[in-house]
């Protein structure tokens, strides 16, 4: 503690402006770790591909910035604090390349003519939202280390801001080309061993990303209004918000990843028939229709079963 006219001053309040609840972060970090858990699970039980772990990955480093929440609740020092701050703030952002992912990867596999509008095309939409995000995270970042500090702090709200405001724009870009993904029935989703058709399959898929990506927007939307309000304002000052607005709205986008989750329709074996294939359309474009087989193994031979 500080002393200022033989006042003590709590750590806490000097970072917080609030002396923060104990048992909320420990619960937050048990919950958070239980959904990495679970999702590990499905993801190796589904053998879904590398960049669905990334969800697994963003619940694990949740479970890091409750750690050092809790830690502050005790100690508050400013490498906690900064600790705390980075990974609460920046760890959802990974959803959104998650989603971003997910409709290239739909996209990519459709497989259909080259488009004639750019934005539809796998690269762009993989590449683009991407960095955008990336972009994103860096801005957050950079400007969350900055606000620790009080003769920066004002600086680096500003950072944020346009991190979360840029951040809002892409989510809404993003937004329109999953709806015309989804309405246009020539994308289709790989059919998992749970769902009933492809129709099925694509439905569940799109309502996942789509749900999840308004989940973000509002969370942004709520980061948005706490830095603009100020370090002193009522809305960084309310630990209840935090709670609701951060803490909640994550988990249930969360609890959508399980209960929806895309790890079937996008798995390993699917890529090796994808690649299967593609050498089988090569032989048979180099030798020629007349000179296959009559007993050659055919494409439907080629595809590796689920599972």
């Amino acid at each position: 503690m500080d002393d200022i006219g033989n006042q003590p001053v709590d750590e806490r309040m000097k970072y917080f402006t609030y002396l923060p609840a104990n048992v909320y972060p420990q619960v937050s970090l048990g919950v958070y770790f239980v959904v990495g858990v679970v999702l590990i699970y499905q993801s190796i039980r589904s053998k879904a591909q590398g960049w669905v772990y990334i969800l697994a990955g963003t619940a694990f480093a949740e479970c890091l910035g409750y750690i050092f929440r809790t830690v502050c609740v005790y100690d508050t020092t400013f490498a906690m604090y900064v600790l705390m701050t980075l990974f609460l703030l920046l760890p959802p952002n990974a959803l959104a390349l998650v989603n971003y992912k997910t409709t290239g990867k739909i996209m990519e596999d459709s497989a259909l003519a080259k488009p004639s509008k750019f934005w539809l095309r796998p690269k762009f939409v993989n590449w683009f939202y991407f960095a955008s995000d990336i972009f994103s995270i860096a801005m957050q970042g950079a400007g969350g280390g900055m606000l620790t500090s009080t003769k920066g702090r004002e600086a680096g709200k500003t950072v944020v801001l346009i991190g979360l405001a840029v951040q809002l724009f892409f989510f809404a870009c993003y937004l329109a080309t999953t709806f015309y993904v989804w309405r246009k029935p020539e994308y289709v989703v790989n059919q998992g061993p749970s769902d009933k058709s492809p129709a099925a399959a694509k439905r569940k898929v799109m309502v996942a990303v789509v749900l999840t990506t308004i989940i973000l927007y509002l969370r942004s939307i709520y980061r948005i209004a706490e830095f603009a309000d100020g370090y002193n304002g009522d809305i960084y000052s309310a630990e209840w918000a935090f709670y609701v607005f951060d803490t909640l709205f994550i988990f249930i986008a969360f609890l959508v990843y399980i209960a929806l989750f895309v790890g079937p329709n996008f798995s390993k074996q699917r890529v090796a028939a994808a690649d299967s294939n593609v050498v089988y359309d090569q032989y048979e474009a180099k030798a020629g229709p007349e000179d296959t087989p009559v007993n050659s193994t055919s494409r439907s031979d080629l595809v590796l079963p689920y599972g």
